[in-house]
């Protein structure tokens, strides 16, 4: 199954980290919490659920995993200004491997400048942002574009979900492969 990075921070929307995490937990991918600093505990905004931080996104590259997941909330603009969360979202993109965004997470990859020419949604505060960074903005409860699976908002999760483990499935699950090793 996929070793997928979860990049967070403090002020994360709650369920739309922990029904996500529970879905693809139970379809047996392995999920690496990447954040500002290994060893820190994060919380959600609502409900205060803790999440501690595996690895810091300084410290790793896109190699090293298989997917990367990005829940809304406060987190994505948080994360977008430090440089080595929006390095890792830009290689990640590049890579082709799949990165699942839902509500505020295209800040991060629109930070990344990585979204020119892409079809994406998200939460609506973000839509004009969205535009601005030549992406065409989708008001639909998912859209999949290519490595890119986004939705708008927690009630969007159900096909949220429903879209990413699709798209784990398609690329293969596996085991993480280098960006060299995806073009063949």
């Amino acid at each position: 199954m996929s070793r997928i990075a979860v990049l967070i921070t403090d002020m994360f929307e709650d369920v739309e980290y922990t029904r996500p995490r529970e879905a693809f937990r139970e379809a047996g991918h392995d999920l690496v919490h990447v954040g500002l600093s290994a060893g820190e505990t994060v919380h959600g905004k609502k409900e205060q659920t803790p999440v501690t931080i595996d690895r810091a996104a300084s410290d790793i590259s896109a190699d090293d995993f298989d997917a990367l997941f990005i829940p809304g909330g406060y987190s994505p603009d948080k994360l977008r200004a430090h440089d080595a969360p929006v390095e890792f979202v830009r290689a990640f993109m590049q890579s082709g491997k799949p990165v699942l965004a839902i509500c505020h997470a295209p800040q991060l990859l629109i930070t990344a400048q990585v979204l020119e020419g892409r079809k994406i949604t998200g939460w609506k505060s973000v839509a004009q942002d969205i535009k601005n960074a030549g992406a065409e903005y989708i008001d639909r409860e998912v859209v999949v574009d290519g490595n890119l699976v986004s939705s708008r908002r927690p009630d969007d999760i159900p096909a949220f979900i429903e879209a990413s483990l699709a798209k784990l499935e398609e690329t293969g699950g596996g085991k993480v492969k280098t960006a060299a090793a995806a073009q063949r």
